[in-house]
């Protein structure tokens, strides 16, 4: 058994953890190359949650699993540095955000990654992260939220129910890089997304796949 505590700062909805920072926490428990993370309930922060067999417990609630899994989705063709700083000023989020103060997304959050996906068509689009530190943590959180804004997330608020993600390379701190994302379909009240991230040059350094749950 091993302790696992969120900080504040990682927020996500209000009250909550960042789906994608729950996910790389919990999928680093796991030797495989790519892991596939179900959350089960919205990830308490400041709260000692405890780690057993790839399941994340907040007492006897099960908060999250983890299971080795695959990526099959097709990443796009690169989005430019320049093209994905063209559409950023799009970012839905600055006209109306359902969570505000996200780490990854939210225009409001003091010390979050600011990443904001502009439209770069109907099913995609794309932000420039410079990320100031590395870890397989902070891809697993910067390939969540643009994959949302792939959806009509205003209109339609949603939360990460599943994620899956493979990182062949990490990113290089104090570089830009592309994250892109796009929609997959729908069944019912699941949004079915991609995301991948890209490095200047527009190799593919990982990639993801989710599944989002409309709240309302």
């Amino acid at each position: 058994m091993t302790a696992l505590t969120i900080p504040a700062r990682f927020n996500g909805p209000p009250g909550s953890a960042n789906g994608g920072i729950t996910c790389g926490l919990l999928a680093g428990f796991l030797d495989a190359p790519v892991v596939e993370v179900t959350l089960r309930r919205p990830p308490p922060l400041e709260v000692p949650m405890r780690v057993e067999d790839g399941r994340l417990y907040d007492g006897d609630e099960l908060v999250a699993d983890a299971r080795p899994g695959v990526v099959d989705v097709a990443p796009p063709a690169p989005v430019t540095v320049a093209e994905a700083e063209a559409v950023a000023s799009s970012y839905g989020g600055f006209v109306e955000n359902p969570f505000p103060t996200c780490f990854v997304c939210g225009p409001d959050h003091p010390t979050g990654l600011h990443l904001f996906a502009g439209r770069v068509s109907e099913n995609l689009v794309a932000a420039v992260w410079t990320p100031s530190e590395v870890n397989r943590v902070l891809v697993w959180a910067a390939l969540d939220c643009p994959s949302g804004w792939a959806t009509d997330i205003v209109g339609r608020p949603a939360v990460l129910g599943r994620m899956a993600c493979r990182i062949d390379v990490l990113p290089v701190a104090g570089e830009q890089h592309v994250v892109v994302g796009w929609t997959r379909g729908e069944e019912g009240r699941k949004l079915l997304t991609g995301s991948a991230l890209y490095d200047a040059r527009g190799g593919l350094l990982a990639v993801a796949q989710q599944t989002w749950v409309a709240i309302s």
